[in-house]
């Protein structure tokens, strides 16, 4: 090309063969056609050109949709061989213009998409870049590969949680089932059957499926932080730790399972709790970490722990963990750690008393009375124990008040095991009575 002039006439006469193969309803000419316009623009370096000849064979009168999806792709291929940032971003918006509304080219948009909130975070518009990749829902298009579509609506979970945006992230993360994850990418690829869509390959950049599930759990993690939601960020370290490539480095599950420990330990007591403790104290590779498996053996104990002893034994291991992978504990796990100490202590006081002085169960727990009472009536609120206090005695009661049917059905219990008993209890005075008299016979 020796000048504008020169290519303007090739890209005309290129223009009267796209108009007489698309009115001829040639798919294959018309596609070479308006393929060879963008390559002449492209080798030409005239991006603008470029631009308009796109905006323009797309409008043109019953265009093809194979031409168009072949010009996206095309097109597509000259993004990253731009000349600078503003042409890459006017060609991207050009694309991104033409394919709007086509379900033909919905998974070229969305590449597209991505590409622009790439090149937006990176000048630290993380707003506009969450803003841009929220229009596209990818759940919905059935011809993309299973690990794109994850792999697009992690980056917009990240995204919101990038801009502290909690609500939106949440909702993005509900798209993803984690039993996704599970499945056998072996047992996955079959032929479609006639009249089905079919699923293109994902592109080499997408990681795998194990990958993806990593790094699910890594931002679900960042989500529960902010709420310090400590069970869930524990069960998301737990589907971590689980990942074949983890579980048979050292190197990479060693911290996993710290943080599990850690997390397992801060979590209000529930049944779930209890379950995943007891389940984590059986796992072998604990005894590579004898500390943490130290410190859950005595939260299942039903044994008052010293908080300052505790502290003192682990304040190094907690210390410790920002410099693990992960990083550190959240800010204000050292006061739940104690609160969590503190509940454990008097759940173990109602199991060995059934009343007790408000002056002696604060000395159980090293506190003054008002911050036991506080404790404790923080418990009750919330279901994990039942206790009343009676304040003008000092005593604490952790029976609970049966009402009239409970108490007879006790009697109606008792009865039962006492006539039982007597039952037996007859039934072996004639058995031995059986056997001296037949022993007087012989």
């Amino acid at each position: 090309m020796d000048g504008g002039g020169n290519l303007e006439a090739s890209i005309e006469q290129f223009l009267n063969v796209e108009k007489q193969m698309r009115l001829a309803g040639d798919v294959a000419g018309t596609k070479k056609a308006v393929t060879d316009i963008l390559q002449l623009c492209f080798e030409a370096k005239a991006w603008k050109t470029l631009n308009d000849q796109i905006a323009l064979l797309s409008k043109r009168r019953g265009q093809l949709k194979q031409a168009v999806t072949a010009m996206v792709q095309q097109a597509m291929t000259f993004i990253d061989q731009t000349p600078d940032l503003d042409t890459q971003i006017e060609l991207i918006k050009t694309l991104n213009s033409v394919s709007a509304g086509k379900i033909y080219v919905e998974i070229e948009r969305a590449r597209l998409i991505k590409k622009l909130a790439k090149i937006k975070e990176g000048q630290g518009l993380i707003s506009e870049a969450a803003d841009l990749m929220q229009e596209v829902a990818v759940e919905t298009f059935g011809a993309m590969a299973k690990t794109e579509k994850i792999a697009f609506i992690l980056e917009q979970v990240r995204l919101c949680l990038d801009r502290q945006d909690y609500v939106r992230a949440q909702i993005l993360s509900r798209k993803i089932s984690p039993r996704v994850f599970d499945a056998d990418p072996s047992k996955e690829k079959k032929k479609p059957k006639e009249g089905e869509n079919i699923v293109e390959e994902a592109p080499a950049d997408i990681p795998s499926l194990l990958e993806l599930k990593r790094i699910y759990y890594e931002l679900m993690i960042r989500y529960y932080s902010h709420n310090s939601e400590y069970l869930e960020i524990s069960r998301c370290y737990k589907s971590i730790y689980e990942i074949p490539s983890v579980k048979e480095n050292p190197a990479l599950w060693v911290p996993v399972l710290r943080k599990i420990c850690w997390y397992l330990v801060l979590s209000p007591y529930d049944p779930m709790q209890s379950s995943l403790l007891n389940a984590t104290l059986e796992d072998k590779n604990l005894t590579e970490i004898p500390q943490f498996r130290l410190l859950l053996k005595q939260l299942v104990t039903m044994e008052v722990i010293q908080w300052t002893a505790l502290w003192n034994t682990f304040k190094d291991e907690f210390d410790n963990e920002k410099n693990m992978l992960g990083g550190s504990l959240v800010d204000k796990a050292e006061e739940d750690l104690r609160e969590r100490i503190i509940e454990h202590n008097i759940i173990v006081v109602s199991k060995y008393y059934s009343r007790i002085t408000l002056k002696r169960l604060s000395e159980l727990l090293c506190l003054s009375i008002q911050e036991a009472e506080k404790h404790l009536s923080d418990m009750v609120v919330s279901k994990s124990l039942v206790a009343k206090i009676d304040r003008p005695m000092g005593i604490l009661s952790f029976q609970t008040a049966k009402n009239s049917n409970d108490i007879l059905n006790s009697w109606a219990m008792n009865l039962e095991k006492l006539l039982d008993l007597v039952e037996k209890s007859c039934h072996q005075i004639h058995k031995e009575t059986m056997v001296h008299k037949a022993a007087l016979r012989s």
